[in-house]
């Protein structure tokens, strides 16, 4: 995931923007700007007086690069919930929230296993006092259910980024882009380019760890 927001990122400098490279995917001497300036000598001056606007770009350039690891996220977050409320008819926004679950049901079929009557008298028994997980037991299958997660946001672009494209999404994300950049060269510097992605994905992280503690003390 790394290495796809890199070249991600070293398209829009190099390709679109047409500016210097120097980083993993092959050096770039393209200066689309400083031709600019060169073209137009009173550019000079507006660039003198912005010497604050390249720290502004690159600040702008990696939050747009990270939006990749968020829009991950977010999809694999709309995985869980949708598995959660298949099997579980509840709210999992993540595998720490889908974690109790899983747990629930391995703890019911080694009580019937364990069960000293049998496995139909388990069954009949465990189903009308259902089985507690207990705590080592969730968080022996929160670890790797995480693993699991970051393994499945590794590839979630295969879904998220023809999803993305078909709505118009990374369209106006470029074009947000731009206009940030736009505006640390000549304008006032403080438009920025939002990453609504970021807000998102933390919520949804915030949600899964809430949701996973109340679960647990209820249990």
């Amino acid at each position: 995931l790394t290495a796809v927001a890199t070249a991600a990122e070293r398209a829009v400098v190099v390709d679109l923007l047409e500016l210097p490279w120097d980083g993993p995917g092959g050096a770039s001497g393209k200066d689309a700007l400083a031709r600019a300036i060169l073209a137009r000598p009173d550019l000079a001056a507006l660039v003198a007086a912005r010497a604050e606007a390249p720290a502004l770009g690159a600040r702008a350039l990696g939050d747009y690069g990270g939006t990749r690891s968020a829009v991950a996220e977010m999809t694999t977050a709309l995985g869980t919930m949708g598995a959660g409320a298949l099997a579980f008819q509840s709210l999992t926004p993540g595998m720490v929230s889908f974690a109790p679950g899983i747990a629930a049901i391995v703890a019911h079929q080694a009580a019937i296993a364990a069960f000293p009557l049998g496995g139909l008298l388990g069954t009949a028994w465990y189903g009308v006092f259902p089985a507690a997980a207990p705590a080592w037991m969730t968080v022996a299958i929160t670890v790797p259910l995480i693993g699991l997660g970051a393994l499945v946001a590794a590839f979630a672009g295969v879904i998220a980024d023809p999803v993305q494209v078909a709505l118009g999404m990374h369209q106006r994300r470029l074009n947000r882009l731009i206009d940030a950049l736009e505006d640390a060269f000549t304008g006032t510097g403080r438009r920025g380019f939002a990453a609504r992605e970021h807000y998102f994905a933390r919520l949804l992280d915030l949600s899964d760890a809430g949701l996973a503690a109340i679960r647990l003390m209820r249990g």
